[in-house]
């Protein structure tokens, strides 16, 4: 019986899926020449030609078809084998995990602490970008787990909710605009600073803006959601952000609430995945998610 690896099968089914060896390499944790020769030596093993690459793009063989099933089915019994034996420290690998910045800045590290306790020996790589972007990279086999706010273009066979994340206004002590109820003349005396354009709320303020054409309203994007915290600190003008976000600055009179009686509408969160293919510790980890989501908005409401 020739000696098939469970990482020459990894690196075949990877290679499938990403059309790509130096993506697969990237998702496996290891070096384009180590899927190469891992492809090559299992080709050489089984007698068959499995994969073609032409002009940067990956093709399979009619057998490559045939036996990527097969394949698939034993990377699937494997899993089904750690799960069975209820140790997760066995799971190894790399979790391609993508977020948005929002995420960030409210309960990652509480998340990532959760994962790191239960899979010890899965390393995590990290992307932080737009939901739009993330979306695409989870419909390319980029990463493994999305965790965004919709809505999507693109349906995925795992979505696990992690429940919204209200907005609100606030600003610094400083610009004395905390006491009343405020109207749009009034907010619109400092630079509204606000999410990166493209996304739901800078559109939606936009657009509520535009209801107003006799008032100048001085719109300020920023694709750092930290920068725009910050200058919001320092006095520099106003702005809408999540409450979980500003709940220590609200607690400690670094920002004060703002009563303008329209907000935006809170961002609902998800965590994505190919549930059809993926590892069950990527089920594991968005249900990780669900639970630091939800435990970070009862903190917040207490």
């Amino acid at each position: 019986m020739a000696q098939i690896s469970f990482k020459q099968l990894q690196a075949f089914v990877a290679v499938a899926d990403l059309q790509s060896f130096r993506r697969a390499a990237d998702k496996l944790n290891t070096t384009q020449p180590n899927i190469s020769s891992r492809i090559t030596t299992l080709e050489a093993q089984i007698g068959h030609r499995l994969m073609s690459r032409d002009a940067g793009s990956v093709r399979l063989s009619p057998m490559g078809e045939k036996l990527l099933i097969q394949a698939r089915a034993v990377l699937q019994s494997m899993d089904g084998f750690l799960l069975t034996a209820e140790d997760d420290s066995l799971f190894d690998g790399t979790l391609r995990i993508g977020v948005t910045e929002m995420i960030v800045h409210t309960w990652l590290g509480a998340f990532f602490a959760a994962l790191k306790a239960r899979f010890p020996n899965i390393d995590v790589d990290l992307t932080v970008d737009l939901s739009l972007n993330l979306s695409d990279a989870l419909l390319e086999r980029r990463i493994d787990l999305a965790l965004q706010n919709g809505p999507f273009h693109h349906e995925t066979t795992g979505n696990t909710d992690l429940g919204p994340l209200p907005m609100m206004w606030v600003g610094a002590p400083k610009l004395e605009m905390g006491t009343k109820v405020l109207s749009l003349r009034d907010l619109a005396q400092h630079p509204v600073l606000t999410h990166a354009r493209g996304t739901i709320p800078y559109r939606q303020m936009q657009e509520h803006f535009a209801a107003f054409p006799d008032i100048s309203v001085r719109h300020v994007s920023s694709s750092n959601l930290a920068a725009c915290h910050q200058m919001t600190r320092d006095g520099l003008g106003v702005a809408c952000l999540p409450e979980a976000m500003v709940r220590d600055d609200l607690a400690q009179g670094t920002l004060v609430p703002l009563r303008y009686l329209w907000v935006p509408d809170a961002l609902q969160f998800f965590a994505r995945f190919d549930a059809d293919t993926c590892p069950s510790f990527v089920s594991a980890a968005a249900e990780l998610a669900q639970i630091e989501a939800q435990t970070h908005a009862s903190t917040t409401k207490g």
